[in-house]
């Protein structure tokens, strides 16, 4: 009897280990919750940079007596966020999300300061736009990241549709204090940032510090990021030597990871159907994002001698409407279903770019109502299509799915901003240019409701 009752005693308690490992867990998600809002508000004002910078940026070229280039103000930065939307949100499955957070966000006040200080060439205006947006990003994949790992797959796409508000809310803002400070001095944009400096007490308390200790794949994260680089590139400088070296490049990544004993991706992610064809869509979807501002800006400015802060004030309200509807987005296609809410929402998008197109010779005012049925239709569609990536992929991939979203709408509208931003900064611009590139705008979302029709079972799995 002694021996048994011994035996007893030495018998570890599973069922208390795990109850201890479940309050662990429930504890992290917990705290997790509490840095949503905080990492929103970093975001919203990389956003905000963004727009800001992107509305204005013909002007800062004039300053700077570099106007044939002043596009890439916009592309290169372009470029880098959705290189290093991909990393940061795959290095979600890795490393620490509070110290990657908190090296971003001191990142973002380095590139704030040393822009305002140094902005008196298009290069050191175009390094530390670069700096910046890579310190910002941290936020916002961290977050995407918290919502993909810790949230009950129910409250998944509230907290999209919240991402997709703040984006809209980020460009309303940036449109219009780009807007404000162009006319006064553009360089006191850079600072704006810096109030992100605010939320590192929360972050440090509640984000997870806690990595997987698996290997990083420098490697594998280099190739695949420079192949990208130089890819986005060629569409700004339409240097073809830049798409040798980007095959080059992704050939030598395609090898590496078929070798690699730890790849961070692998070859799996290329065979899954599904996951792929989603990818596509956000790429067409938001191809034309970034080229928008800018058009309206020329439009108004050239054709109805508007000052970039009147345009501002013309965009301002579509925008909020857009936060609105990307608030809501989640609901929504909770309702009608995804595919749904993605045939709905690009066909508002192809709805408001003809309107506009036929409204740039009437008025600004005309325009401006156009627009707003675009911006809720983009809106719309990032909660479903986000989801529905995610969806094709196992838990342990999250952040590199995440990852993947970002890259496909920052990298898709870097590159349709790069394609268009010499047409947009042409001068003469008329109305006629204005009209002529919102069809081309609306050609591209109507095939993005042909694609979706074409793959349908994929948005009602």
């Amino acid at each position: 009897m002694s021996d048994i009752t011994s035996t007893a005693h030495n018998v570890p308690d599973t069922a208390s280990e795990e109850s201890d490992t479940a309050v662990d867990v429930a504890a992290v998600s917990a705290k997790a919750r509490k840095t949503l809002f905080p990492l929103l508000f970093v975001y919203l004002l990389g956003t905000l940079a963004i727009h800001a910078f992107n509305l204005v940026f013909h002007e800062i070229g004039a300053d700077l007596d570099a106007g044939a280039s002043a596009s890439l103000i916009t592309a290169i930065p372009g470029v880098v966020l959705g290189i290093v939307c991909f990393v940061f949100g795959s290095l979600g499955d890795f490393i620490s999300l509070r110290r990657m957070t908190v090296i971003g966000i001191m990142v973002l006040a380095a590139g704030s300061i040393g822009g305002f200080l140094l902005h008196g060439s298009l290069l050191w205006v175009i390094v530390f736009r670069v700096v910046q947006t890579v310190g910002f990003q941290t936020a916002g994949s961290a977050y995407l990241v918290i919502v993909a790992r810790y949230l009950k797959p129910g409250e998944k796409l509230l907290w999209f549709g919240l991402f997709t508000a703040s984006y809209q809310l980020g460009t309303a803002a940036g449109v219009l204090i780009g807007g404000w400070l162009g006319s006064i001095d553009w360089s006191l944009m850079f600072l704006v940032p810096l109030l992100g400096l605010f939320t590192l007490p929360v972050l440090m308390r509640n984000l997870p510090d806690m990595g997987t200790g698996a290997h990083v794949d420098v490697p594998g994260f280099a190739l695949f990021g420079a192949g990208i680089l130089f890819l986005t590139l060629f569409f700004s400088l339409s240097q073809w030597w830049m798409v040798a070296v980007s095959v080059a490049l992704f050939i030598l990544f395609v090898v590496y990871i078929a070798k690699a004993r730890e790849p961070f991706m692998t070859t799996s992610f290329f065979t899954n159907r599904r996951w792929a064809t989603a990818v596509l869509t956000i790429v067409i979807i938001y191809f034309i994002n970034f080229a928008i501002s800018p058009l309206l800006n020329a439009l108004g400015g050239e054709v109805y001698g508007m000052g970039a802060f009147q345009v501002a004030l013309v965009m301002l309200v579509p925008l909020l409407l857009a936060a609105c509807s990307g608030a809501l987005s989640g609901r929504i296609a909770g309702h009608i279903g995804r595919f749904a809410a993605i045939v709905l929402g690009c066909t508002l998008m192809a709805v408001g770019l003809v309107a506009m197109a036929f409204a740039s010779g009437v008025s600004m005012v005309a325009v401006g109502a156009s627009l707003a049925v675009f911006y809720i239709g983009m809106a719309m569609l990032y909660s479903p299509v986000s989801s529905t990536v995610l969806d094709a992929l196992g838990p342990e991939e999250y952040g590199r799915g995440v990852g993947m979203n970002d890259l496909a709408l920052q990298g898709g509208g870097s590159v349709g901003i790069a394609v268009f931003g010499g047409y947009i900064a042409a001068r003469p611009f008329s109305a006629v240019n204005a009209t002529t590139l919102f069809l081309v705008f609306a050609l591209i979302a109507a095939f993005a409701v042909v694609w979706t029709v074409l793959h349908r079972r994929l948005w009602r799995i």
